[in-house]
């Protein structure tokens, strides 16, 4: 009796511990089954052209960067410093003005005799022309002294004009700045005799740089003015057009050079000389699927994306990535153009969970 009745109370407990479990997974799936829809934020599946590329390496340069020369010969009284920053009309250097006001001086002597010289013969032409009236002078005699008149205005000129020619020089014999810049070199020193085209520093525009770069010649027929390119350097990243190709091609590197105005903006983080990552087109476009890139989901086993369906339905769908732009990028998988794929809050959602859109 004592058998049995201890084998009736194993099988009872066996019954009952299976209810246990039953009862406790009705309540998990009742429970999941319950859960509160996840808010979500989509984006649409886009259909858009886009071509294979290269990343190829271009150099900024600022758009002006001259050499500052003498405006006259002379005598360099003061020249600016290396390192700093001018505007538009600054004073960059000044010459040794006295030779030239001396000049000046002279000139204007020179100017006051040619008009006495010019009134002189003036008056005696008029007079000469009265006595020719009543014959009491010869014809040569009038026609010397018009002459002799008219080289005194043509002197009066001259004076004239290499006086504006001395005020040109002193005008010029203060170096001024051409734009706003940065004088990045001072090649004299103060004190030193000059001649008109020496050289005195270099002015470099920070404000308006552009990127040169040099792309194979196998490439011409994929990049075009106003082409809108790729550019990356130190953790900035736009996309801008291509400001002009020039179809020269160097027979050394067959290669041709392509220039790219930079926004205003970039001043602060990039400057002359610097390196930049420019993105080429290659190949001819073809249209592709392309979807944010904050859709997706890296994990170790591949990339996901969660895709939300008419019933706002979660499914996470394996994909392959291909190319890409700033923001966007071509993907391969059982998806079509117009699909919604989420962008935010897809990292915890598990498959076939109900979704809020926001």
């Amino acid at each position: 009796m004592s058998k049995k009745f201890t084998f009736k109370k194993f099988m009872f407990k066996r019954i009952m511990n299976s209810s246990i479990i039953c009862v406790l997974l009705a309540s998990h799936l009742s429970y999941a089954a319950e859960a509160p829809a996840s808010p979500v934020k989509i984006d649409t599946i886009t259909e858009v052209s886009l071509a294979a590329t290269a990343d190829l390496m271009g150099t900024l340069h600022s758009r002006s960067y001259v050499n500052i020369t003498a405006g006259v010969s002379g005598r360099l009284e003061w020249l600016q410093e290396p390192g700093v920053m001018v505007h538009q009309g600054d004073v960059l250097a000044k010459m040794d003005l006295l030779p030239l006001e001396l000049k000046q001086a002279e000139q204007k002597a020179q100017i006051k005799r040619a008009n006495i010289n010019s009134r002189y013969f003036n008056n005696e032409l008029q007079r000469l022309q009265k006595l020719k009236k009543t014959n009491a002078t010869s014809q040569f005699q009038l026609d010397q002294t018009r002459s002799q008149f008219e080289l005194a205005q043509t002197d009066s000129e001259i004076a004239n004009l290499k006086l504006k020619q001395v005020e040109d020089e002193l005008q010029r014999a203060t170096v001024k700045a051409p734009f706003d810049g940065v004088v990045t070199e001072r090649v004299v020193r103060a004190g030193t005799d000059i001649n008109r085209s020496d050289v005195l520093l270099k002015l470099l525009d920070t404000e308006h740089l552009e990127v040169r770069l040099y792309v194979p010649v196998k490439y011409l027929a994929y990049v075009r003015k106003g082409l809108d390119l790729n550019l990356q350097a130190i953790g900035q990243i736009i996309s801008t057009p291509v400001t002009a190709v020039i179809p020269s091609t160097d027979p050394l590197s067959q290669t041709f050079e392509v220039r790219i105005q930079i926004p205003e903006h970039l001043n602060e983080f990039w400057t002359a000389g610097q390196l930049v990552k420019v993105t080429v087109p290659v190949q001819d476009a073809h249209p592709s699927l392309t979807v944010h890139r904050d859709a997706l989901i890296l994990r170790k086993d591949g990339t996901f994306v969660v895709k939300i369906d008419a019933k706002n339905k979660a499914h996470r769908l394996l994909v392959k990535v291909g190319k890409g732009t700033l923001d966007r990028v071509t993907i391969e998988g059982d998806l079509h153009s117009g699909d919604k794929i989420a962008i935010r809050g897809a990292e915890r959602l598990k498959e076939g969970q109900s979704v809020v859109v926001q």
